[in-house]
């Protein structure tokens, strides 16, 4: 049985043509957007309950496993998804050559944040 392609024979003969990334970039956006609906929502309504507490009672909160879990998720959806986001303006909006540099200086820079963010809720959670 033959297989059809729908790609121009100019673009079989050179090999070009989907580089298959583009619905996975997608799919990661819309499942750390979802994700980040309920985490921001509990993220507020923890910051409102707390607005009146003394600094003992923050990190006494800070320190339950599911409030560190919780922000540790938080810290990783919200950056994974900047980063998602920032390097589809970047892909969109910048023509020059310097169009990867700042894909990957956004990158570093947000898991770089996030990094620093999950290792201070660590040691807040642990008492360092």
């Amino acid at each position: 049985m033959e297989r059809r392609s729908f790609r121009s024979p100019l673009a079989r003969a050179i090999g070009l043509g989907s580089a298959r990334k583009g619905s996975q970039h997608w799919w990661a956006a819309r499942v750390t957007a979802v994700a980040l609906v309920p985490l921001t929502l509990w993220f507020a309504a923890s910051i409102v309950a707390h607005a009146g507490s003394d600094y003992t009672a923050v990190i006494a909160w800070l320190r339950t496993s599911l409030t560190t879990g919780c922000m540790i998720l938080l810290l990783i959806m919200l950056f994974h998804h900047t980063a998602l986001g920032l390097q589809v303006m970047i892909e969109d909006y910048v023509h020059s050559t310097m169009k990867y540099a700042a894909v990957i200086a956004v990158q570093l820079g947000c898991y770089g944040v996030a990094a620093v963010g999950i290792i201070a809720a660590l040691r807040i959670a642990f008492g360092g």
